[in-house]
Order: C-alpha cells, then sequence, then structure tokens
C-alpha cells in the first residue's frame, strides 16, 4: 500500500469488536480475566489498553519497526528510550538537538552515571572520533532543531553496526512520511507526537518505535515499569491526527518552500535554514536520504529587538512553543525550545538572537506571505545581506 492507503487501512483502523471505523476510547483502569489460567491481552491500562495499542500499532506499520510505544510526552519518550543505557555507559549525541533533550542529558541523564558526548554529526569523522569503548549508541536528530542540519543517516547506521552500537533518531521533522530512519539502519525512532503526528495543538504525546523485537521487549519493559504512558483519550487524538497526516504535510511542505525561497530574497532577513534551498549545505542529502523537505524552517532578522518587533507585528501566525500544526507557529529558540541551553552553546551551534523558527500550517500561502511582508518591511535591510539575492517570483 502507498503511505496515503497505509494510513487509513495499514493497522487497527476498525474496531473488531463493534466494527466502529474509529477505534473507540477504552476508558477503563483494568479489565476482567475470566479465567486465571488463560492469560489475557489486557489486565492492567498502564501495561496495554486498546485504543492506546492501535496508535502503537500503527505506527510501527507507518515506520517500518517491530514495536511501537506511545509515551505521555515527546521527552517521556526520548528519556524511556534513554533508559535502555546503563551507569557506566556512553553515547555520542548530535550537538544541535531539541533543548529539553539537552537539558535532559546534561541535567539528568549525567547523574546516573551516563556520558554524553555532543558532537557535529554532519561530520562522520567527528562521530567516529568520538566513540569511546564504554560507547554504547549515538543519538541524531536531523534535520536538527532549529538550523536544520542533515546527518547521513545511513554512513552513521553502518559506522555504528561496526562498532555494535545503538542507533537513535528523533524523527519529529520528517515524520514517517518524508523519512524513514529504521529503513536506513537505526534502531530506534522517536517523535514528538505533538507535532505534525497529532497537527492540531490539542495533545501532548511521544512515540518510539524499535526495527527490532528483541529491542522492542527491553523498551516494553521501561515503559510499564516507569510508567509514563499516553492516556487512552490523547492515543485517540493522535490517532485521529494521524490520518490526515500526509494531506497536512503536503500543503504545509509547498507553503514551507514558498516562504523560504521568498524569505531568502528579503533585505530585512539575514539568513535562511531550510533544507529545500538548493544553497542549503544538507540539500542533496536530504534529497537521498528522505522524500520530502518538511514544513518547518528558521530565519534570521539579526537581533532579538527585530525578532520582538516582528512577533508584535504579525497577525497571522501564532507565537509559540512548539510545532507542526494546523496554524503557522512563529517560535523564538532563544527563549522558547532552547532556553535550557546556556547563550555560549546557543551561539556556537548558530541559534542567535535574531533566529526564529516557522513551522508552516494549512493558511494561504498568499496571505501569510504578505503578513510577514508588512512585519518585514517595517523592520528595514538586516545588517548584513547576501550579494546575491534575487527578486522572488511565484512561479
Amino acid at each position: 500500500m502507498k503511505f496515503a492507503t497505509k494510513l487509513l487501512h495499514g493497522t487497527s483502523c476498525i474496531d473488531p469488536v463493534t466494527g466502529a471505523a474509529s477505534v473507540p476510547i477504552y476508558q477503563a483502569s483494568t479489565f476482567h480475566q475470566a479465567d486465571l489460567d488463560r492469560p489475557v491481552v489486557y489486565d492492567y491500562a498502564r501495561s496495554g489498553n486498546p485504543t492506546r495499542h492501535a496508535l502503537e500499532e500503527a505506527i510501527a506499520v507507518l515506520e517500518g519497526g517491530e514495536r511501537g510505544f506511545a509515551f505521555a510526552s515527546g521527552m517521556a519518550a526520548i528519556s524511556s528510550v534513554f533508559m535502555l543505557f546503563s551507569a557506566g555507559d556512553h553515547v555520542v549525541v548530535a550537538e544541535d538537538v531539541y533543548g529539553g533533550t539537552y537539558r535532559f542529558l546534561t541535567n539528568v541523564l549525567s547523574r546516573m552515571g551516563i556520558a554524553v558526548s555532543f558532537v557535529d554529526t554532519t561530520s562522520l569523522e567527528q562521530v567516529e572520533a568520538a566513540i569511546r569503548p564504554e560507547t554504547k549508541g549515538i543519538y541524531l536528530e536531523t534535520p536538527s532543531n532549529p538550523t536544520l542540519k542533515v546527518t547521513d543517516i545511513a554512513a552513521v547506521c553502518a559506522l555504528a553496526k561496526q562498532r555494535g552500537l545503538l542507533v537513535i533518531v528523533d524523527n519529529t521533522f520528517m515524520t514517517p512520511y518524508y523519512q524513514r530512519p529504521l529503513e536506513l539502519g537505526a534502531d530506534v525512532v522517536i517523535h514528538s507526537a505533538t507535532k505534525f503526528i497529532g497537527g492540531h495543538s490539542d495533545v501532548v504525546a511521544g512515540l518510539a518505535v524499535t526495527k527490532e523485537a528483541a529491542l522492542g521487549e527491553q523498551l516494553y519493559m521501561i515503559q510499564n515499569g516507569m510508567g509514563a504512558i499516553l492516556g487512552v483519550q490523547d492515543s485517540w487524538l493522535v490517532l485521529r491526527g494521524l490520518k490526515s497526516l500526509k494531506a497536512r504535510l503536503d500543503v504545509s511542505t509547498q507553503t514551507a518552500e514558498k516562504l523560504a525561497r521568498w524569505l531568502s530574497t528579503h533585505p530585512a532577513v539575514s539568513r535562511v535554514y531550510y533544507t529545500g534551498l538548493p544553497e542549503h549545505d544538507g540539500h542533496d542529502l536530504q534529497n537521498r536520504q528522505a522524500s520530502g523537505h518538511g514544513a518547518v524552517l528558521s530565519f534570521d532578522v539579526g537581533s532579538r529587538e527585530r525578532a520582538k518587533a516582528l512577533f508584535d507585528r504579525v497577525k497571522l501566525p501564532i507565537v509559540a512553543v512548539s510545532l507542526g500544526a494546523v496554524e503557522t507557529i512563529l517560535s523564538y529558540p532563544a527563549m522558547m525550545s532552547h532556553a535550557a541551553m546556556p547563550p555560549a552553546e546557543r551561539k556556537r551551534r548558530g541559534i542567535t538572537d535574531g533566529l526564529i523558527r516557522l513551522s508552516a500550517g494549512l493558511e494561504d500561502a498568499v496571505d501569510l506571505l504578505q503578513d510577514l511582508e508588512q512585519a518585514l518591511d517595517a523592520l528595514g535591510p538586516a545588517e548584513q545581506v547576501a550579494d546575491d539575492k534575487q527578486a522572488f517570483s511565484w512561479a
């Protein structure tokens, strides 16, 4: 089946008991066991629930993995996956990960005796140089948040397999529609389902998928033991959002591409980060390992004052934490997604005080452009403007 069909008919799309086209919300914490000598599929909702199970099956099918897991948030998924490691282990991590991941790794995981090295994973040489005898895994986020650096997943996985290392990939920006890391050799894929998979700014959720069943059993013990599960009503909301994933991303990605090309011509913008632009360093690699460039881009207006002035003038996008929703969202990484990262670390990663992240929604692209245009025009030219900026055309 093609992806659009698989979203609707891949698995668990019809309730096996009633035939309902929407899997019901099984609002139950415990389940009757008619015969103690015959174990049942569901006994206690922390260990398993039919609504959550339907979502976990669905994401496993879409990512091409053996086991899927639904967690209470994206960070619950990330932290649970890191529990696969033990005291004394070492993990190589992409240096420009989401700020919440950075906070967990530096403030929590470090207290458990698990060491982390942050490296530029776009350089295979740096990844290899960071591997130690005690290294047990490599954690990637590609394209990265918020500067959209692209890591060669297959190359890192090949290196990892030579050393017997796990590879974990945060696939939130791309979703399984555009990118499937397990097919490129990764062992675990993670999503903040709050974003594109849920898609409507109405649920907080995390998902993880393991490539192999044995690793899935390990992660299930962690999920069941720690109990950071996704509730049944939220599981139903994510299932509902998942059905329209392709349709939403098709529109949002087209808008993001148009806005990125236009922003790259505007004199108030000093730099645009979007893998769909041919001048982006990771453009060709993204074309090879993914089928699309997604709906997220970032652009730099030069300073915090100029960024705030833009936020004060825009009328259509909401200014908020998060991304991947039906409405366009503008975010300020220095004070939102990456506020937990020290200023010096942000600067080293290119997360400047003038950087703005944009997640394109489902509004008309022309309306968004005109709104951004009036806000950017009021800023005046940026101090550093590329000499080769050309006039923008929708053609």
